[in-house]
Parts: C-alpha cells; sequence; structure tokens
C-alpha cells in the first residue's frame, strides 16, 4: 500500500466526520464545507480551511459570552478548539497550520472554566523553562490517586478528553501532558533524557493537597506509549502502573521498520505514509526522512539499557496488525525484566482499532487496568 490519494482521503475523512478521531466532535455539515475547498494536501491550504471554522465558531463563542451566556459560550469555544485541532493536525509544520495552533491553544484555555470538572492549567518550572499540562480532579472525591496521560506525535494534551471523560468517572483525577517534542514539552523527542519533563510533573502533583500524589500511574496513547514504558522503568518506584497503548520501544525505532512505515506500508495512518513522516520527524525537528532515520534509533530502550532493568507494573497493549509499531516489540519488552501485562487484539490495527467499529473495548481494558493498580 503506497501513498493515499486525495480522494481517498477526503472519503476517510468523511467516514470519520462526527465519530472517530481526529473528526469526532465536529458537525458533519463543516465538514463536508472543507472537504470541497480542500483540492491539495498542501499543509497551509488544510490549515486555513480548518482554521475559517475555528474562527467563526471563537467569534460565536465571544457574542455569547458579552451576552452573559457563559456555559454556551464555553461549549463553543471547546467547538472552536476541534476546528483549530484539525487545522494543526498532524504537527503545525507550517505557517497556517501554526496560527491553528495557537488558535486551539487559545480557545482551549477559553473553554477550561467551563469544563465539568473544570481544568486548570499548571505551568511547573523546569530548567529554566516550563512543563505545562491541564489537571481535572473529580468533584466530590477526597484525594484520589491520578493517572498522568499524553497522546503520541499527533493528540497532544488538549486532545485527551475521550479518556479523561472515562477516568473521571471512575474517580481518578488527571493530569494531561504533551510528550517530548510535542506541545509545550520543553525538550524534544531525540533529548535522551526526555522523560524528566515526566517525572518534574510528578514532583509537583506530589506537592498537591487535593490529590493523592502518592499514588500515580501513567498512560501513553500511540507513539507515546514508547514514553510511558521509559519512565516504568525509569520511575519504577513511584509508579502504580504504567500502559504502553500503541508503541514499540526497539525495532521501531530501526530503518528496516522505520523506512518502509514512512514511505510505504503506514496506510492506517489518516493521511498516509507522507504525513507519519511530517509527524515523525517534527518531534525531531528533523527536515528529511534520511535525518529521522538517523535520529530514530538513539531512542531504542535496548540501546539505552533499559529493557532489561525493573519497571513499574506495565501493560502493554495494541492491535497485532499495526502498521505504525511493530507488535514484535511488546513481545520483546515482555521477555525482559519485569514480567509485563501483555493484551493483544487479534485483527486490529494501531492502538488496537478495527476499521468501522468503535474502541470503547478497548478504552475499557485500559482504564480498568488502571483502575485496579490504582485502587
Amino acid at each position: 500500500m503506497a501513498e493515499k490519494t486525495l480522494e481517498e482521503i477526503k472519503a476517510d475523512i468523511l467516514r470519520r466526520a462526527g465519530r472517530i478521531n481526529p473528526f469526532e466532535r465536529v458537525k458533519q455539515e463543516d465538514v463536508e464545507q472543507v472537504v470541497k475547498n480542500i483540492t491539495s494536501l498542501d499543509r497551509d491550504l488544510w490549515g486555513r480551511e480548518w482554521g475559517k471554522f475555528g474562527a467563526k465558531y471563537e467569534a460565536l463563542a465571544g457574542e455569547q459570552e458579552s451576552h452573559g451566556k457563559k456555559k454556551e459560550a464555553g461549549e463553543t469555544y471547546y467547538l472552536a478548539y476541534e476546528y483549530y485541532r484539525i487545522g494543526r493536525y498532524p504537527v503545525p509544520s507550517s505557517p497556517d497550520k501554526m496560527k491553528c495552533y495557537e488558535g486551539a491553544l487559545r480557545t482551549f484555555l477559553k473553554a477550561a472554566p467551563t469544563m465539568d470538572p473544570p481544568l486548570e492549567r499548571i505551568e511547573i518550572p523546569f530548567e529554566g523553562k516550563k512543563v505545562v499540562g491541564y489537571l481535572q480532579v473529580p468533584i466530590g472525591v477526597n484525594r484520589p490517586p491520578v493517572v498522568m496521560h499524553w497522546g503520541g506525535v499527533d493528540g497532544w494534551k488538549e486532545d485527551r478528553r475521550t479518556n479523561n471523560d472515562v477516568l473521571l468517572k471512575m474517580g481518578l483525577a488527571c493530569f494531561t501532558i504533551d510528550m517530548p517534542g510535542t506541545g509545550e514539552n520543553p525538550c524534544l523527542g531525540n533529548d535522551p533524557r526526555a522523560e524528566r519533563t515526566f517525572s518534574a510533573a510528578m514532583d509537583y502533583l506530589e506537592t498537591r493537597a487535593d490529590i493523592d500524589g502518592k499514588r500515580i500511574a501513567c498512560m501513553g496513547g500511540s507513539f507515546g506509549g514508547y514514553w510511558a514504558a521509559k519512565l516504568a522503568h525509569v520511575e519504577s518506584k513511584r509508579l502504580s502502573g504504567a500502559v504502553n497503548w500503541g508503541a514499540g520501544v526497539h525495532r521501531t525505532f530501526q530503518e528496516e521498520w522505520l523506512r518502509p512505515a514512512l514511505t510505504v506500508t503506514a496506510s492506517q495512518y489518516l493521511m498516509g505514509p507522507a504525513s507519519l513522516l511530517d509527524a515523525r520527524s517534527y518531534i525531531f525537528r528533523a527536515n528529511s526522512l534520511e535525518e529521522t532515520l538517523k535520529t530514530a534509533p538513539s531512542l531504542s530502550l535496548v540501546t539505552q539499557g533499559l529493557i532489561d532493568q525493573p519497571c513499574a507494573p506495565l501493560l502493554c497493549i495494541n492491535g497485532k496488525e499495526d502498521d505504525q509499531h511493530p507488535i514484535s516489540d511488546l513481545y520483546l519488552l515482555a521477555e525482559h525484566g519485569s514480567p509485563k501485562d501483555l493484551r493483544i487484539i487479534a485483527g486490529a490495527g494501531h492502538m488496537g482499532r478495527i476499521k468501522g467499529q468503535s474502541n470503547d473495548e478497548v478504552v475499557n481494558i485500559v482504564t480498568k487496568w488502571l483502575q485496579e493498580k490504582l485502587s
């Protein structure tokens, strides 16, 4: 399977509209309008067309706010955020996409006070910079444990609502953060000790009186699962549990797997292999496929000497047919170091998704495992 055509991508967007990431919370009629206007895969065109709807709803929310309709305005700001989020997708690698990312941050924070429970933006001093995260604490629960979680190369801390909603209902607090190389994380993905940004967040969470910072678990989705697996080894004593949901830890970074994935085989990715390359190279700020292939191997947990070390309870879960991260890396984790919990979803692709089906069952497995480890 090689590159997807523009028509194939448009058909996939329409199929996902109102149902599947990253289009699950936008309006079908708006999506149809944007799809008509997308005449190429030019990054700025993509950013501009989605950004128009972000700006439209942002202006509407401003009007609602000026009439004292706070709750309504919050919901409309959130809708504006969703269009800006798609506009910067998968990464803000052009000026118009960057404008969308700025719009996404702005409207998300305007929606934050009306979220249920309200969302608090946290800034943690870090080596002259800052680690930024969002904390939500379930109402009426006394000092709940906390799940620190993040997405992958394209799903950033603002985009974690689906998982947050499930975890909050279970009485767990949520702290969302960007993985290295994405969003507001101060480290790039190729910084050999970038996981210290998560450790800094854990230090902060331990100081909060309204949560139990001694009971922390973490979950990384997609590429973010790699950082959860790494943190499970680095913070083995402090973490109650960690979930690697959809990522490799060694072979996934080697040229024999990565070159075909980023040029031919990663057809499950929304806009095909070229778009995945755009996202993967962005986390390293690499300018080419060759540069990305040269940088990636340093991330291997085998190369870093961590794979045989003790680790916190670790759940490794993914679809058996994932074309972005090889399933063999989960078996590799199971063969080394502390015993791991392994769940392979047969007949499923990246993140355990089966085309045309809801991913609720996998979400359920992951969140129940976290709840158990934190109880």
